[in-house]
């Protein structure tokens, strides 16, 4: 099941006693999927939802709360729209529940954001706020780089609305406008885990969680082989350059090398991607990571010396840029 999804039924199933906390609810879910409509000069509250155990819930609240019926109207999925929507629709008292729950003002006039005694509630308010604004239109992205919990809202005034319930339980959320859609964003992922629990999805959080560890744990170790690989090419880079000096100063040197050092400059010259650790295994007798190193250095040192005396191009011309590069 899809991470969205699995909140949203989650949260639907979520067991809630306390009345206030309830409203607070019922008034986030109208407000962030429905509408009023007047019909026949009546005021109509529509409300449509993604998933029918959420309308079901909605459907339920209002008659156990205000006393009001609803009837559930199923529209099929077409066009760009996959599956079933779900309308919960209250034609009977429709203006009195509007102005219960907050949707209209004691002048009768709509409410852009959310009703004072919502905006004014308790934590456990704000967080019933959170919860139907989710249910009615969020989204929870699989984690990684690009995760985010995100609320779809009606108008500016209710995005934020919205960020101030989120301020008042301590979560960080932005409102934004992204092709003249209202939004509230969380992208950061120990947020976006405390906001779940404060909703109350505290199962789809562990899924959420397990998966989150495995992307870093991926993350991590994909960097590190990036890292490996990244110190091998500049050490078999490293190889070759040398590789190429010391070849400049067997020719510097001509028959005033030493043998040992003429030994291990051979051995340089013969394998030239090879690690000074190889080079010392390859030596006979073996030799040392340190005593190949130190016999090259000082092959280097006493053909550059002698190409300053002699006025030549030292064992470093023979390095070239695409060498460093390769």
């Amino acid at each position: 099941m899809a991470l969205t999804a699995a909140v949203k039924e989650e949260l639907s199933r979520l067991d809630i006693k306390k009345s206030s906390v309830r409203k607070a609810e019922i008034s986030a879910l109208l407000r962030f999927a429905g509408g009023l409509h007047i019909i026949s000069g009546r005021i109509v509250i529509e409300a449509e939802v993604d998933s029918a155990a959420t309308a079901r819930r909605l459907r339920v609240a209002i008659a156990e709360i205000y006393g009001h019926q609803s009837e559930i109207i199923v529209v099929s999925g077409g066009g760009l729209r996959r599956g079933n929507r779900y309308v919960v629709r209250v034609v009977r008292d429709g203006e009195a529940l509007a102005r219960q729950t907050g949707l209209l003002d004691g002048r009768g006039r709509p409410v852009r954001g959310l009703p004072s005694v919502v905006v004014n509630g308790s934590a456990a308010d704000a967080e019933a706020v959170w919860r139907g604004a989710f249910l009615a239109h969020g989204s929870l992205t699989e984690p990684g780089r690009s995760s985010a919990l995100e609320v779809t809202c009606p108008g500016p005034e209710a995005a934020l609305a919205l960020v101030g319930a989120a301020r008042r339980i301590d979560i960080a959320a932005k409102a934004r406008e992204v092709r003249g859609i209202d939004r509230v964003v969380i992208r950061d992922g120990d947020t976006i885990a405390a906001l779940l629990i404060r909703m109350g999805a505290h199962e789809t959080l562990l899924v959420w969680e397990e998966r989150r560890m495995r992307k870093e744990v991926r993350a991590t170790a994909n960097r590190l082989a990036n890292f490996d690989d990244a110190n091998l090419r500049r050490s078999a880079q490293a190889a070759v350059a040398a590789g190429a000096r010391v070849d400049r100063a067997l020719e510097i040197l001509g028959e005033d090398v030493p043998e040992h050092l003429k030994y291990a400059g051979e051995l340089r010259v013969a394998h030239k991607q090879a690690s000074l650790d190889e080079l010392g295994r390859l030596a006979d007798p073996p030799l040392t990571k340190d005593a190949i190193a130190g016999r090259i250095r000082r092959l280097l040192a006493m053909a550059d010396k002698k190409a300053l005396d002699l006025g030549i191009p030292g064992t470093e011309s023979n390095v070239t840029f695409d060498m460093l590069e390769q």
